[in-house]
């Protein structure tokens, strides 16, 4: 007998139909989602990128400052050109500092907590440096700051672009030394970066044998120079070092002409006295003196030729450029490299990325030392002319390797000088203004 066959019930019919809907689905909703994020980012991405540049527009500072905001200005307008950082325009606020210490700090928090920058290209004296870095240290921002200084210093949130000691006020006391005299009368502001500059320059002019036959001090934009200068007179020496800064050098120098104290008898050598300053003297009495720099607005090469064209094409053609001026113009560049690198603008990312820069500015290659975040510079001194232009006598030759600690003494050594320095001005970084007494 035969057995039926067993009947084999269909193959049900696939359901990949349903599997597929709802893989078309799931995909969509991904497709969606991801479309939603990238067009949030997009928005994000072409919004301004902020960035603060807080300088002196008023004050005893402001001749000297307001050339650096235009530098900055131009640099920045420059960047957007060529189509901004990641894509998106940069967009400055300048602040003024007002040669105000407390001011400088209070603006700072302002542009960052309020502005939303997320870097600030600025401060000219230390003492303004110097409550700024509190600001930026505690709201994780970062300062690039433009201007030669004292030293002594080394902050995680400040790219330093302008001299450390070794890298203007040493080598320039030792070509005074040599190339001058060795007895020298120190004259400076009376604030930080002065009062430990002149430490630094007493300590070397007595390693090379020389002799400090004066020194003396005058207040922020404090105009009554004829002690100054009597004292000057009398200690009769081969070279005068300036680290006055602002308008009371106009004070000084007129005062030490009417003297008879001139760049033929007594030549001066100025830390920061350059072509804006100038401009501001008579240009023609101060022929035969000297600045000690990393840049002057003289320096051959195409690329400081064409920074200088820009310059006065965007400003006019009677500007003069200066050593901050040209530091401010590479530091916005140098920021705006880094962010390009690091695929970024906060200030972590920068900081990450500034230590692997290596650029062309107009006065040499400049990069910055990760481990410090100063800059590698080369040393420069300048002889005046009539004209008010600074032309180069002596250079170290090569970018030289930034050293903000000078070695004769411990570190620790240097902060409790600069400590001392602070407590004696009450908490502060300069010293008040002289009372209004005659001389």
């Amino acid at each position: 007998m035969e057995t039926p066959a067993i009947p084999v019930p269909a193959a049900p019919a696939p359901r990949a139909s349903r599997g597929w809907r709802l893989a078309v689905i799931a995909s969509i909703a991904v497709v969606a989602l991801l479309l939603a994020w990238l067009l949030r980012r997009g928005g994000e991405d072409r919004s301004p990128i902020r960035v603060g540049i807080l300088h002196s527009l008023t004050g005893t500072m402001a001749a000297s400052e307001k050339p650096v905001v235009d530098g900055c200005l131009l640099a920045i307008e420059e960047i957007n050109a060529a189509g901004g950082v990641l894509g998106r325009r940069v967009e400055p606020i300048v602040r003024d500092g007002a040669s105000d210490p407390a001011t400088f700090a209070r603006e700072a928090e302002r542009l960052i907590r309020e502005d939303g920058v997320v870097a600030i290209f600025g401060c000219w004296t230390s003492a303004s440096r110097k409550e700024v870095r509190p600001v930026v240290e505690r709201l994780g921002s970062v300062l690039f700051y433009p201007v030669q200084y004292e030293g002594l210093e080394q902050s995680p949130r400040i790219v330093y672009l302008g001299a450390a000691p070794n890298q203007q006020i040493i080598p320039a006391v030792r070509w005074a030394i040599e190339s001058i005299g060795p007895r020298v009368h120190l004259v400076g502001s009376d604030y930080v970066f002065p009062r430990v500059a002149n430490q630094i320059i007493r300590d070397q002019v007595e390693a090379l044998g020389g002799e400090v036959v004066g020194e003396d001090y005058l207040p922020l934009g404090d105009l009554k120079v004829g002690g100054v200068v009597e004292r000057i007179v009398a200690s009769r020496p081969d070279a005068i070092l300036n680290t006055v800064n602002g308008d009371t050098n106009v004070a000084l120098f007129r005062a030490l002409r009417e003297a008879g104290v001139t760049p033929e008898t007594t030549p001066t050598v100025s830390f920061s006295i350059g072509e804006p300053e100038l401009a501001s003297m008579d240009a023609a009495s101060l022929a035969g003196d000297f600045a000690a720099w990393n840049y002057f607005q003289s320096l051959g090469g195409e690329e400081n030729e064409a920074f200088v064209e820009s310059y006065r094409r965007r400003f006019g053609a009677d500007r003069v450029l200066s050593d901050p001026v040209e530091a401010g113009v590479v530091a916005v560049r140098l920021w705006a490299t880094a962010a390009a690198q690091e695929g970024a603008v906060d200030p972590d990312a920068v900081l990450r990325g500034v230590g692997r820069q290596h650029l062309a500015a107009p006065h040499g290659p400049v990069a910055i030392d990760p481990r410090t975040l100063h800059a590698w510079k080369t040393a420069r001194i300048g002889r005046i002319e009539a004209d008010g232009s600074i032309r180069e006598v002596w250079s170290s030759g090569e970018p030289v390797r930034p050293m903000p600690f000078p070695l004769w003494r411990l570190r620790s050594e240097w902060e409790a000088r600069l400590e001392a320095l602070r407590r004696g001005w009450g908490g502060r970084w300069a010293a008040p203004p002289r009372a209004e007494v005659a001389e």
